[in-house]
């Protein structure tokens, strides 16, 4: 249950008071350098978290683990217990870098015939709330795998400062309260009766959410965190926990079962890459979209881009997104259905291909056969070089509205990507991954780590790799100011929307080439990125993101 302590700066308090949301002027941000470790996540108290494990002697991925926890309880608005988690992990004892893929799959009692029958369904698209999306849950053993494989302290003692804020609290950022209470509104206006009760009791107890600057404490994350801990994620999965999610399912209606939960298990992937200007691009496999990150840049390095604010680089790099997008959304899913070999989207043939259809003007693209020849980011690194990409979320904000009563744990909302159309390749089936948009990425180069990037925010992520990975490597900029740069945003309703402070003059000509450009002011759709590179010599340099409340902990 949430509890409020109000302490922002207002009446009879000797601070002036402010609106920590009024952002008068550009900021201005430097990379960040350190000599042992470093952790970068879009909350203080997450990177703070993970800090401590390094100095409790963790490495890398005990520090992963512990700030991945603390982002259910400090930004509960994009991640919780309850959601879906992809790693890529640099072991420097191994000189391999690793892939996680714990993501859950649909619940068996899941069909399509059931959810038409149970849901109210238009154009055999999902329902987003309530029991139906809801897949089982893969961050607990995310989690639980990282610290086995990899850690040097026990789960218990990774999770601890996690418990430690949900029992004590922490005081409210300012991005996290704005995000707060856009979702209580827009819950509160669509989501009603029983089956969101525990929702409002958690996250709204008194009817409200907190403001910059307010206590909050979450009492009930901190029992089911020291549950998982203590039983190395036993408990969520086949424990006491697993039977609460069981009891609530049967009685509100839901399908996820114990047996859904008791059979699920993470799986341990090879990465996928491309040579992108003698750098190796990584990415997780499908059913993540990491692909189109990749497949984008398979098109893009036929071409050479000397000016990142120019009207041909954006329209090339809009173009080429398109034909990603196209690719992917019709083909990829679980890979276990996929009909196509996605190997075949990465051949440097026919990126050269597909980038032949790129003209002077904005095209709608339709997706191609290849020949057959073949919601939070977090990233972290430890003196020793080991390096670990991160990314777990609700997907939609607090995910499904569904909370485990007296537990904390949001249930997420993928299977809100699944479609009702039997003849889909991401069509629902019972036990099937959907496409997934969470994915981390990863830079190397001559078989050797670089470091670990990503950019949260939905279809917003492999369009935020793109253009991340080619201000670093065409444009030569730094982390931060690789993140900095204004970004834009192709919709799949085929508009472009594009960030207040992106260059006004190139979006008119974007316009006059056939882009339908759009000016949004909310910052945050343009997703939250956190970048680590290790210098020769073993100096780290990071970066965070301004849009949000990022930090760097680092020593």
């Amino acid at each position: 249950m949430l509890k409020a302590e109000h302490s922002t700066p207002g009446q009879g308090s000797p601070v002036p008071s402010f609106d920590p949301l009024a952002q008068k002027y550009p900021s201005q941000r430097f990379p960040i350098y350190a000599g042992g470790g470093m952790v970068n996540c879009s909350s203080p108290q997450a990177s703070a978290a993970g800090l401590e494990i390094l100095r409790r002697g963790g490495n890398a991925m005990d520090a992963a683990v512990a700030a991945a926890a603390a982002l259910t309880v400090v930004e509960p608005t994009s991640n919780g217990i309850g959601s879906d988690a992809f790693a890529l992990v640099w072991s420097e004892a191994d000189k391999k870098l690793y892939g996680l893929n714990a993501s859950g799959p649909a619940p068996m009692l899941a069909t399509i015939e059931r959810i038409k029958q149970d849901c109210s369904v238009v154009n055999n698209r999902m329902p987003t709330h309530g029991w139906a999306p809801v897949t089982v849950p893969g961050a607990p053993k995310a989690w639980a795998e990282l610290n086995s494989r990899f850690g040097r302290l026990s789960l218990s003692e990774v999770l601890m400062p996690a418990i430690r804020y949900a029992e004590e609290g922490y005081p409210c950022q300012p991005n996290l309260s704005l995000l707060w209470r856009e979702a209580f509104e827009r819950y509160n206006s669509r989501l009603t009766g029983p089956v969101f009760e525990a929702w409002y009791k958690t996250f709204a107890s008194e009817g409200h959410t907190p403001l910059p600057g307010e206590k909050v404490v979450l009492a009930d994350h901190a029992s089911t965190l020291r549950a998982i801990g203590e039983s190395n994620a036993d408990a969520f999965y086949s424990g006491d926990i697993a039977l609460r999610i069981d009891e609530q399912s049967r009685r509100s209606g839901g399908y996820l079962r114990l047996e859904d939960l008791a059979s699920f298990q993470a799986k341990w992937v090879e990465p996928i890459r491309i040579n992108y200007r003698g750098y190796e691009v990584c990415e997780i496999p499908p059913n993540g979209q990491g692909i189109v990150a990749l497949m984008a840049l398979n098109i893009l390095k036929e071409f050479e881009f000397r000016e990142k604010d120019s009207v041909e680089t954006c329209h090339r790099q809009l173009e080429a997104m398109k034909i990603a997008f196209a690719d992917a959304l019709a083909t990829v899913t679980d890979p276990a259905d996929m009909t196509v070999d996605w190997h075949s989207f990465l051949d440097p043939a026919y990126g050269a291909e597909r980038a032949r259809e790129i003209g002077d003007r904005a095209k709608v693209y339709s997706h191609n056969i290849p020949p057959k020849s073949g919601t939070v980011y977090l990233c972290c690194a430890d003196a020793e070089g080991n390096m670990v990409s991160y990314i777990q979320s609700n997907y939609m904000g607090f995910g499904s509205g569904i909370v485990v009563e007296g537990t904390g744990i949001a249930l997420q909302n993928r299977g809100a990507d699944f479609s009702l159309d039997p003849a889909a390749a991401n069509c629902l089936q019972p036990g099937k991954r959907s496409y997934h948009t969470i994915i981390p990425g990863f830079l190397m180069k001559e078989n050797l780590p670089v470091g670990p990037f990503g950019v949260m925010g939905g279809y917003m992520q492999p369009q935020g790799h793109v253009q991340v990975v080619m201000n670093m490597i065409d444009f030569h900029m730094d982390p931060q100011q690789a993140l900095d740069a204004p970004r834009w945003q192709w919709m799949r309703d085929g508009s472009v929307s594009v960030e207040t402070r992106f260059n006004s003059e190139l979006a008119r000509e974007l316009s006059r080439l056939g882009h339908d450009i759009h000016i949004n002011l909310s910052t945050p759709d343009f997703g939250r990125g956190q970048i680590i590179f290790r210098l020769p010599g073993g100096i780290l340099v990071g970066g965070t993101e301004s849009r949000t409340d990022s930090n760097i902990a680092c020593y």
